[in-house]
């Protein structure tokens, strides 16, 4: 039987993660006797660093990826520009039968762009979520791959509606959230984390936030005034920032180093819930049945918004302090779950194994 040669292109962070449970899925999947999927990764370099990308694969247990293009650093369209020409060389080289991309980001762009000109049918995980504003790069990305893609995987019933209004010409399967695959693999392996239940994880690292001075300090005080204890991870530049502020940090804010993925999960499964102006964690928290503040002027998963999971909330503390006496009510309140069972890498699997 000929195995299905399968270039899965990852670039950002998040990216690692769901690859990494969707990887294990086809390495099970390579067990069962179907077709084998014999899988290469490539890594565009757009976000890499030990600490950012090589402990994924070492802690998660996915193989390195066997070629690294080293792109990262410069504006979005050099960036587009060099991973364009570095994929092309790559599906060149090792010419694959289908190509898996990832969300949204400048890697799954490019790697659109690349495969759509070699003509190599994509497969686009994480396909059909939509913000509803075009003027962020993201969402312009995900229509990209959307609409070039043959084969759509779906994190909900609601993300393929979209794409259905859409009228999208690849095939539409539903095959739940690979977050969610991710955290039902992955938790069991999260050490017991160090800090008492119930406090606040707060992360802070868009530009917009960490970069302005006023809102940073707006923030900061906002978390000062929550009740809770908080645990805020910050990179060097938002600790940077920190520093220099006028006030100091509050007593009930506790500012670490970034917490690794595993770290990261067993934070969820120990805070009472989240306030962050990142685009994944608010997702991940969902998975937790935490509730989020999302520090921004929409939020990334308007599906989220819906289910009563997440708040968008100002850079302002009487903002922020409404918003958590909304998250304090729902404590003990149940969410939903729209996004599967945790084994949609197995339904990606068996689909593209029965490619002819």
């Amino acid at each position: 039987m000929t195995p299905l040669r399968l270039c899965t292109i990852v670039g950002a962070r998040p990216q690692l993660v769901k690859a990494a449970a969707v990887s294990a899925a086809f390495a099970d999947w390579n067990l069962t006797g179907g077709r084998p999927i014999d899988e290469r990764i490539v890594h565009t370099g757009q976000h890499y660093d030990d600490s950012m990308s090589g402990v994924f694969f070492r802690q998660l247990g996915i193989p390195e990826p066997a070629v690294n293009l080293n792109i990262n650093g410069s504006s979005l369209s050099a960036m587009t520009a060099a991973m364009l020409a570095a994929l092309a060389d790559e599906f060149a080289r090792w010419r694959p039968d289908v190509v898996l991309l990832y969300g949204d980001t400048t890697s799954t762009l490019a790697a659109t762009i690349a495969a759509e000109q070699a003509r190599l049918p994509i497969a686009h995980v994480e396909a059909g979520p939509r913000m509803g504003n075009r003027d962020h790069p993201e969402e312009f990305n995900r229509i990209v791959a959307d609409h070039a893609a043959a084969w759509l995987f779906c994190p909900s019933e609601a993300a393929a509606a979209n794409l259905r209004l859409e009228a999208v010409t690849g095939e539409i399967v539903v095959s739940g959230d690979v977050m969610l695959d991710a955290v039902r693999r992955f938790r069991p392996l999260a050490p017991p984390f160090p800090v008492p239940a119930g406090f606040v994880l707060a992360t802070l690292h868009r530009p917009q936030n960490a970069d302005d001075p006023a809102r940073l300090a707006a923030l900061i005080s906002g978390l000062g005034g929550l009740g809770r204890p908080v645990l805020l991870p910050c990179h060097p530049r938002t600790r940077k920032a920190l520093s220099n502020l006028a006030a100091p940090v509050p007593v009930n804010v506790t500012v670490c180093d970034p917490l690794d993925y595993l770290s990261l999960l067993g934070a969820l499964d120990q805070c009472a819930f989240v306030v962050t102006d990142s685009g994944g964690l608010p997702k991940e928290a969902f998975f937790f049945g935490r509730r989020s503040l999302t520090v921004s002027t929409e939020s990334p998963w308007p599906e989220l918004l819906t289910l009563d999971a997440t708040r968008v909330v100002a850079a302002d503390p009487d903002a922020l302090a409404a918003a958590a006496a909304w998250a304090e009510r729902r404590l003990d309140k149940a969410l939903p779950r729209p996004f599967g069972d945790g084994h949609a890498g197995r339904t990606i699997a068996h689909r593209l194994a029965a490619i002819a």
